[in-house]
């Protein structure tokens, strides 16, 4: 049988590389463009802003080569207000690695344990000794995901599930201990590392506290969009090269290892032809935030935390506030987002496979359309489990109401040796 996974194609105005405008590192002063400058459809920003209210939003930002065209602050917050990243902050975390590795201070191929010392975990001498900076750097430390506090940093806690390098897990306990690493390494505290290598050349505000086990970094929307500039313009701020490691930083935002394709050094990235989440196995088909350009690649934490960098249309998308779940990654608020702001941008998109074929979401159903083929969808559970099983003829709406709040995978498939049940 011919399985046949739903694309998304999306058709996007073609825009020359324009030069990228960098506010001042002190003071307040940010040029803007308005949305009617730069073409976009203006009406349709009420419903974007509407959509963003209804989902506990307190700040949204767009910029577009670095100027800030969309500002919109919600309820008490506003542009001095400070929000914690959640783990859209892990990424900083990769950036200082990659300074201090290009300073000569520690090698991502180093044993992890170089830093940390022997015994920072449960694991057998022989096992820790498998696991390198960048495995913590990729979430392929092998330590186990499913320990009863996975934020857990105590030896007691990262136990032995495989060999680093073998298996792909979202697991916040190894990824911690790179503040270590990063502190054994190079001397600096974690506050000490972000003033010098972020906050003094770019004018990011912000600082990392301590909360549990966990280093949270809290910025305002302006300073995530600070950090958003630097990356678009790959790690040069109006001039000065902070990180000279151009290997480094295209391996930060390229696929880092074959088994999670959507994950870099910490970063999440689109345009793959597939992806994982936190709390499962399952490689699902398809890209990681269907309703964005491929090239964008994003930081993203609980509680939809969310920077976006879209280099080819010189997009920065700032997003913080609460969310609607309580997912450690809002894929799903991310790509509604997503979807809402194509209409401001003037970005027609159709979701399509083989010419005909159609899927369609609403809030309580799903309708499949693909005219004169008889096909069965199937649809799966982030675990694996098969939920529902349908033949279809032409087309067919699945009523969806009697699902938890989720990521599910619709599988439809037909072809030659097709035969109806």
């Amino acid at each position: 049988m011919k399985y046949t996974l739903l694309l998304l194609l999306i058709v996007a105005n073609v825009f020359a590389k324009a030069q990228i405008y960098f506010p001042p590192t002190v003071g307040n002063s940010w040029e803007t463009r308005t949305p009617a400058e730069l073409g976009w459809c203006e009406d349709q920003l009420p419903e974007l802003i509407s959509f963003l209210e209804s989902n506990n939003t307190k700040a949204f930002l767009v910029l577009k080569n670095g100027r800030m065209v969309i500002e919109n602050y919600f309820g008490t917050f506003t542009q001095d207000s400070l929000w914690y990243w959640a783990s859209a902050g892990k990424t900083l975390t990769s950036y200082l690695v990659g300074i201090a590795q290009q300073n000569g201070q520690l090698s991502i191929n180093d044993l992890s344990s170089s830093y940390l010392g022997s015994g920072w975990t449960s694991c057998t001498a022989a096992q820790e000794n498998n696991i390198t900076v960048r495995n913590q750097l990729t979430m392929t430390s092998g330590l186990d995901d499913g320990v009863a506090d996975p934020y857990c940093t105590d030896s007691n806690c990262l136990i032995y599930k495989a060999d680093a390098g073998t298996r792909w897990a979202y697991h916040n306990g190894p990824y911690t201990l790179l503040d270590g690493v990063l502190e054994g390494a190079t001397g600096q505290t974690l506050n000490g590392l972000a003033f010098s290598g972020l906050k003094q050349p770019t004018g990011m505000d912000g600082f990392f506290i301590q909360s549990g086990y966990n280093n949270v970094y809290l910025s305002t929307a302006r300073g995530m969009a600070r950090f958003g500039i630097l990356m678009q313009n790959e790690g040069n701020w109006n001039g000065n090269q902070l990180m000279t490691d151009a290997n480094y930083f295209q391996a930060m935002i390229t696929p880092s290892q074959n088994l999670n394709n959507a994950y870099g050094y910490l970063w999440w990235l689109n345009g793959q032809s597939s992806f994982m989440v936190p709390g499962s196995q399952l490689v699902l088909p398809g890209m990681l935030i269907p309703h964005a350009p491929a090239d964008v690649y994003a930081a993203l934490g609980k509680n939809g935390q969310i920077l976006n960098v879209c280099p080819s249309e010189g997009l920065v998308v700032v997003r913080l506030g609460n969310a609607p779940d309580n997912s450690l990654v809002p894929f799903i608020l991310n790509d509604q987002i997503w979807e809402k702001l194509n209409a401001v941008l003037c970005t027609s998109v159709t979701e399509s496979v083989d010419n005909n074929f159609m899927l369609n979401q609403t809030a309580n159903s799903v309708r499949i359309a693909w005219p004169g083929k008889s096909f069965v969808c199937e649809v799966f559970d982030l675990n694996g489990n098969k939920i529902s099983s349908n033949e279809v003829r032409n087309s067919k709406e699945m009523n969806t109401t009697a699902l938890s709040s989720g990521i599910y995978v619709v599988r439809c498939a037909s072809g030659s040796d097709w035969t109806s049940h």
